[in-house]
């Protein structure tokens, strides 16, 4: 039996009959006897997070405080109850963050991505553009292909030219769009 069980089995025994005890004397008994080696125990239950870990032994001497009159004053140790009781707060601390929604963290407000539209506003303007800087020819048949979802063939005939002539346009057509694009910072 170590010094502190004795010291805080005498001051159970001392302080269980009268009811008009000290607070900070009962708080400062339990820190000074339990602290480290609570925290010892806690640190391994929350995987190493040294607050939450400080909140659990906080809690858990709160609950032993108002618990001082059922404490059994024959023990050797109040390790085991604290243990218990801890390990229960971190298991109803657990359950509480996964019973509500993800904390949306640390970040500053102004980081965080709004849709508001206009990303997709800036986008349609920039390739109205780059469309606009190329041929014609190479406009109406991407307009035909792409933009009409038509096939190949269709196009063909929708623009009364040969079939080889469509897919030649099509793909120097988009070569020359992927240009225009990366000329105004729409591409990487």
């Amino acid at each position: 039996m170590d010094a502190s069980s004795t010291r805080t089995r005498l001051w159970a025994r001392r302080t269980r009959p009268v009811k008009d005890i000290d607070d900070e004397r009962i708080v400062a008994e339990l820190y000074r006897d339990y602290h480290r080696p609570l925290l010892s125990f806690v640190m391994k239950l929350v995987g190493g997070d040294r607050q939450w870990a400080e909140d659990v032994v906080q809690e858990t001497m709160i609950r032993a405080w108002r618990s001082v009159d059922q404490l059994d004053s024959e023990a050797e140790s109040l390790m085991p109850w604290l243990a218990t009781v801890a390990r229960r707060v971190v298991i109803d601390d657990r359950r509480r963050k996964a019973a509500r929604p993800q904390e949306a963290g640390e970040g500053a407000l102004e980081t965080l991505h709004i849709a508001d539209g206009m990303e997709d506003l800036l986008r349609t303007v920039v390739v109205t553009e780059a469309l606009k800087a190329l041929s014609p020819a190479h406009r109406e048949v991407l307009n035909e292909t792409i933009l009409r979802d038509r096939s190949v063939n269709e196009a063909a005939e929708v623009l009364g030219i040969p079939v080889g002539t469509v897919k030649s346009r099509t793909y120097y057509a988009l070569r020359a769009l992927k240009v225009a694009l990366e000329e105004r910072g729409a591409l990487a």
